[in-house]
């Protein structure tokens, strides 16, 4: 079994804290996001392009793209429990998505250094086709995803 990274305190496993933060993540809802995955620093999360969601030359807005993106960077930077925001990110588009189409984004931490971190995001289609890639900085700000152990 893998040794815990030192920052992950003990508390609520992952799955419970992403499950917590869903429920109150309007954002990811709208959009019919799933998350499929969640563990120490890293996530999955899952959406399908709707009609909606597609702009003026008939693809995915970009914009939906990096919502999802940003949506498994969330997931991932604070599956540790402690409160964690993004302090910037950048995406490559490189591909189109298209209406019908399974976005897939994994997001996975790439580096901790006290409050500051770094993750990566990889966004594929159903078929396994790198549609962007994101890169996301993380800073951990007070509190907690969901109560712990320690301060109960």
């Amino acid at each position: 079994m893998a040794a815990l990274p030192d920052h992950a305190p003990a508390g609520p496993t992952p799955r419970q804290v992403a499950d917590a933060m869903f429920s109150r993540d309007h954002a990811a809802q709208a959009a019919g996001m799933v998350v499929e995955q969640v563990a120490l620093g890293s996530a999955t999360v899952t959406m399908t392009v709707r009609k909606d969601m597609v702009n003026g030359h008939d693809i995915c807005h970009g914009g939906y793209m990096a919502l999802l993106c940003d949506t498994a960077f969330a997931y991932a930077c604070n599956a540790c429990n402690q409160n964690t925001v993004a302090s910037g990110f950048s995406i490559e588009i490189l591909a189109p998505a298209r209406l019908g189409d399974t976005l897939v984004a994994v997001g996975v931490e790439q580096a901790q250094r006290g409050r500051s971190g770094v993750y990566d995001i990889k966004l594929t289609n159903q078929h396994g086709d790198i549609i962007a890639l994101f890169r996301g900085k993380s800073a951990r700000i007070a509190g907690e995803v969901l109560p712990s152990a320690n301060h109960a």
